[in-house]
């Protein structure tokens, strides 16, 4: 070899960028071989095996009822219909628990801060406890010995004869609307334009002079006032549809079977406890200082939360917090080992083992979670995003 070409070549390899790049193209070269391999390894064995390759049970008839759907379905319908009336039962859960969870881990974590000491204590005490019991035991727990314990519908525990709680769910007024509803629905929309449109005018005039207005106690007033309004003017815009007791069960009502209470109770308290440990290190990470400051402008202790406390916090608890909703997403399937019907059990499940698609079906649902962990992720972080600190 040309003794210049020779160190032109090794100058060349010295050079790390030059390096780098020539092992990422290696390892990608070998996690494409391994993909390829993996891929011939499953289209082999499928065939093999006579397991279909493509997705064509998608609309083959499912010929399997679904216990609580929220879409029409029968068994007559398809094992796409059953896939989306899973995907919407796995929504449901995170769009009830995530909520819920927030609110009771919220209002723990800030009682773990009490100078109460008994309320501090019974904080910590739940936050402790909850924390170490295995979610899938607590699942089993409210099912198996709490609402599977309870009374058949003959002796069902009623309140007022209007709710009814049983072995077989719990039963709710259906709120059934009126021509009236128009009218009520039209003025809450109203209250929470004004409202928001009171708010914002509050909160520019602050900046501006310095002075506070009841921004709080206007938007309450007014999404209770308008409504109660247009009921009083129109008339009441709902009825209610209550269960009763027809032959060996309660009929009519909303009824919420045992096994999604089981769920939501599950993954609230569960999630709450490490919601309001992360509350709790969120707060205490804001200096006392702060607090001192807003005491000496004369703010009191609630407005000093609201305005100087909780919002420096936030920057600290939304990131994990963000990671508290996404176990939500995911934790809610071990729904199966309950039988409520979600994603997995429906999808992932019944109709995995009906079709024998496994690799179809796997790829689908872990696509799915994907999807939905991705979306909460990036809705966190645009919320975030109104608490981080801007360069000026």
């Amino acid at each position: 070899m040309d003794p210049a070409r020779g160190a032109k070549l090794s100058t060349w390899l010295n050079d790390q960028r030059v390096r780098g790049r020539i092992y990422q193209t290696l390892l990608l070269a070998c996690v494409a071989a391994l993909a390829c391999g993996a891929i011939y390894n499953a289209v082999t064995n499928m065939q093999a095996r006579g397991m279909p390759m493509g997705f064509g049970f998608w609309n083959e008839v499912a010929g399997f009822d679904i216990n609580l759907h929220l879409i029409s379905y029968t068994n007559l319908s398809t094992y796409g219909r059953a896939f989306w009336v899973g995907l919407l039962n796995t929504l449901l859960i995170a769009v009830i628990c995530i909520p819920l969870a927030t609110l009771l881990g919220f209002a723990i974590g800030v009682t773990r801060l009490s100078p109460n000491w008994l309320l501090s204590r019974l904080a910590l005490v739940y936050t402790s406890i909850l924390r170490n019991i295995p979610l899938l035991l607590l699942l089993l727990f409210w099912y198996n010995a709490v609402l599977k314990s309870l009374p058949g519908p003959r002796q069902a525990i009623s309140i007022g004869d209007v709710v009814f709680l049983d072995n077989r769910g719990l039963y709710l007024p259906m709120p059934v609307p009126r021509e009236q509803s128009v009218w009520f629905i039209s003025a809450i929309a109203a209250a929470l334009i004004l409202a928001a449109g009171f708010r914002e005018w509050a909160r520019r005039r602050q900046e501006r002079t310095g002075e506070q207005a009841p921004s709080t106690l206007v938007a309450v007033g007014l999404i209770l006032g308008l409504p109660a309004i247009a009921s009083a003017a129109g008339g009441a815009p709902f009825g209610f549809d209550i269960a009763k007791l027809s032959g060996f069960n309660l009929k009519g009502g909303l009824q919420v079977i045992p096994e999604m209470a089981a769920l939501v109770f599950g993954l609230v308290t569960f999630t709450a406890a490490f919601i309001a440990e992360i509350v709790r290190a969120g707060l205490l990470a804001v200096p006392v200082g702060q607090s001192e400051a807003a005491a000496a402008l004369g703010l009191h202790r609630g407005l000093t939360m609201k305005l100087v406390v909780v919002p420096q916090a936030m920057r600290l608890i939304t990131p994990p917090l963000t990671s508290q909703y996404l176990n939500i997403v995911k934790n809610s399937s071990l729904a199966v080992f309950i039988g409520y019907p979600d994603l997995v059990q429906i999808f992932a499940g019944t109709v995995l083992n009906q079709t024998q698609a496994a690799v179809q079906v796997m790829a689908i649902t872990m696509a799915v979670y994907l999807f939905i962990s991705l979306a909460v992720a990036v809705a966190l972080n645009l919320f975030n995003a109104r608490y981080a600190l801007k360069e000026r």
